[in-house]
């Protein structure tokens, strides 16, 4: 496959990863996969499903594979970002050696990740109902039927913003202070970040 003009701007600006970012990237290609870009990050894709994606941090940088929860991991060098992360896993490099190395396995992770993608496999994901509401949002929910209401029709992705943030904090004024914040938002029908 080709690499697409659009995902050059990553490749070309990146100041910290650039050649780590190349040999992902020709690794990606060489596997058959369809170069886009999605998120600001050069995405693969096969048959316009996901299969992995480059990105980079600090301290290192990663191919995230977005059904690697389904992938075999016989090497365990998949890692789940957060605890909240339920579909994606990411394999994580910091140098072009580590790549190097593991670029025989990589070709192999993404060749089961293309199957897996062909099967029509899904995560089976949480419900929002299956993850905990803190004590405080709770207690406020119970108090306003309204604010109730309004975050009963929130879809799944922002009930799950506002539980995930609202849990954060350690201290409970902290999260109350949130709640407070953002109630009104959840009554005008918005997400965490609308």
């Amino acid at each position: 496959m080709q690499a697409n003009p659009k995902a050059d701007f990553f490749f070309d600006g990146a100041t910290k990863w650039q050649k780590e970012y190349q040999l992902l990237r020709t690794i990606a290609l060489t596997c058959g996969l369809e170069e886009e870009l999605k998120w600001g990050c050069p995405c693969y894709t096969y048959q316009q499903g996901n299969i992995v994606l480059i990105h980079g941090f600090k301290a290192y940088c990663a191919f995230l594979f977005f059904k690697g929860a389904l992938l075999q991991d016989a090497d365990g060098m998949l890692i789940q970002q957060t605890k909240n992360v339920q579909s994606a896993r990411q394999a994580r490099f910091a140098s072009v050696e580590e790549i190097k190395a593991m670029e025989h396995r990589l070709k192999a992770y993404i060749y089961e990740a293309i199957e897996v993608e062909k099967a029509g496999l899904k995560v089976k994901l949480k419900k929002t109902s299956d993850f905990e509401v803190p004590e405080e949002f709770q207690k406020k929910l119970n108090k306003s039927k309204t604010l109730q209401k309004a975050f009963e029709a929130l879809t799944p992705g922002r009930q799950r913003a506002y539980l995930f943030y609202f849990a954060q904090p350690r201290q409970s004024k902290t999260r109350e202070s949130r709640i407070e914040k953002y109630a009104q938002q959840i009554l005008d029908g918005k997400g965490l970040n609308d």
